[in-house]
């Protein structure tokens, strides 16, 4: 019997009991759940009518983390016997592992063993009875494209894992299935409600989703920076919605490289590389077939309910696996602690004193270091490491082309090499030509005079448009690149200009931005 005074609440797919009147933020908070200030969260209300013919996906939650399975054909005498009783497999162990394949059980089935070999591709999901036993069934996960004789019923695989692949290689024979829980598809419910008020009150039965987790493509390094650039500020911004996909545009115009091509599932998560609009980042709500302009670069992990929930205007806080190895702008002792714990070894090149800011890695991508074990960090020194407030209020469309150009959408640190200096003026080119496909209309333009070491950049008033300019001195009758005012957009200050003076036409200046509170 319940006890009185409770209601029984999912939070991202975990059971929890909680007082009534409790709200969004106390289970966040009981729960200790993934989430962001200000993100949007969903709650899909209880639902009687939801049928277990109708459910796609599973969640299996492991000792090692959780993998999903999506079902196959739900017409086979082995899906049906899944969706009819999978809770027997909870508690069911690591049997046995090969380079082929690993195995959970034992346990018995009424299913009927085959003396055939199946054909598996990788990731597929079958029952195996060993020695051909009815009371010796294991459930299999297939870690190759392989024919085999496993003792399997006729119909062979009935289901594939499309979330947690990397953990299939890490089972160990102490390892267990703890949990299985249907994934309910959104559309089954009575109602369901996002919101970033988390102080609405949940009722019994809820389901609370409060973030996604995103499991990104090893075929897709450059498009995982991709994704990393997008969310650095931890959100998914839902820009537009159809039946079909959600879309975020923040990058719409930034140019990816086509790295994988495959089917976009229900939850994929895919960039355009080609095209009008070039650089948004979509997310599938449904089945779509594969294009050559639609690069695969992750599937949805965790919290596909909530994609199905989101609208526009919504805004979904995001984790990643792999997390972005983010080390640019740290020092060489920080970054070897932070790559220790991932089994990363740091070789240092360029500047490489302790008191070094680290500029550039190789490989330059999270997954491509995480692979090969290894980065190479260039140093530089402190004094060529300068950080900048940026006016995103004054001149967003500016800034915006100022973090292109210098490498900033996508890294904590920026490169600017020097490009002239006279008398008190600095000019700088950054070597990306963000100006071919973004604007610099006049924007936050010189009225009265220039600021000693003020940011400036040329709009499209003047043939020299995206050169950045910083003078050392006030100045009433040319701006921060020696043009006149209304063609000198200010774009933010140097915060610490006792740096800049020493620069010299043969350096690189690397741009670090600070944030509110740290200016602060």
């Amino acid at each position: 019997m319940e006890e009185l005074g409770t209601i029984q609440v999912l939070v991202n797919g975990e059971k929890l009991s909680l007082p009534d009147g409790a709200t969004v933020q106390s289970a966040i908070d009981t729960a200790e759940a993934p989430y962001k200030i200000g993100a949007s969260v969903g709650i899909l209300k209880k639902s009687e009518s939801v049928r277990s013919e109708s459910v796609r996906e599973y969640r299996v939650k492991t000792t090692k983390g959780e993998l999903r399975l999506e079902i196959i054909d739900h017409l086979s005498a082995s899906a049906r016997r899944w969706m009819e009783d999978f809770r027997q497999y909870e508690g069911i162990s690591l049997r046995w592992s090969s380079k082929n394949a690993i195995a959970f059980g034992p346990f018995s089935e009424s299913l009927k063993p085959e003396r055939n070999l199946t054909k598996l591709d990788k990731y597929d999901v079958a029952f195996s009875a060993g020695g051909y036993n009815p009371s010796n069934f294991h459930l299999l996960f297939s870690l190759a494209e392989h024919s085999a004789d496993y003792g399997a019923p006729e119909d062979g695989p009935f289901a594939r894992v499309v979330g947690g692949k990397k953990l299939l290689t890490s089972f160990e024979r102490s390892d267990r299935i703890l949990e299985i829980e249907p994934v309910i598809e959104w559309q089954e419910s009575a109602k369901h409600l996002v919101t970033d008020d988390t102080n609405t009150i949940l009722e019994d039965g809820d389901g609370l989703f409060t973030f996604i987790k995103v499991e990104l493509a090893l075929e897709s390094p450059e498009g995982a920076e991709f994704f990393f650039g997008l969310i650095k500020d931890g959100f998914f911004e839902v820009d537009y919605e159809s039946s079909s996909f959600i879309s975020d545009n923040s990058l719409k115009g930034e140019i990816c490289s086509f790295e994988n091509f495959e089917a976009r599932k229900d939850g994929a998560v895919w960039v355009r590389t080609a095209g009008y609009g070039t650089g948004k980042v979509f997310i599938s709500r449904d089945e779509r077939t594969a294009s050559v302009v639609h690069s695969v670069i992750g599937h949805i992990q965790q919290g596909i309910e909530l994609i199905h929930m989101a609208g526009k205007g919504h805004s979904i806080f995001v984790k990643t696996d792999p997390a972005p190895i983010n080390i640019l702008g740290m020092g060489f002792k920080e970054a070897e602690k932070h790559l220790e714990g991932l089994g990363v070894e740091l070789v240092r090149e360029g500047y490489k004193e302790d008191d070094a800011n680290i500029v550039k890695l190789n490989p330059s991508s999270t997954i491509d270091i995480l692979l090969a074990k290894k980065v190479i960090a260039t140093g530089a020194p402190d004094s060529l490491v300068i950080r900048v407030e940026l006016y995103d209020e004054l001149a967003p469309k500016s800034v915006d082309f100022f973090r292109h150009a210098v490498g900033l959408t996508f890294r904590p640190i920026g490169t600017l090499p020097v490009m002239m200096i006279y008398e008190d003026t600095y000019l700088f080119k950054a070597a990306k030509s963000a100006e071919k496909y973004k604007e610099i209309l006049p924007e936050n333009v010189l009225v009265d005079k220039t600021k000693a070491f003020e940011i400036g950049i040329t709009n499209q008033a003047a043939k020299r448009m995206g050169i950045v300019g910083v003078k050392t001195e006030d100045d009433d009758l040319f701006g921060p690149t020696g043009e006149k005012f209304s063609s000198t957009n200010i774009i933010g200050k140097i915060l610490e200009p006792e740096k800049f003076k020493a620069l010299t036409e043969k350096d690189t200046m690397y741009v670090l931005e600070s944030n509110k509170e740290e200016i602060e």
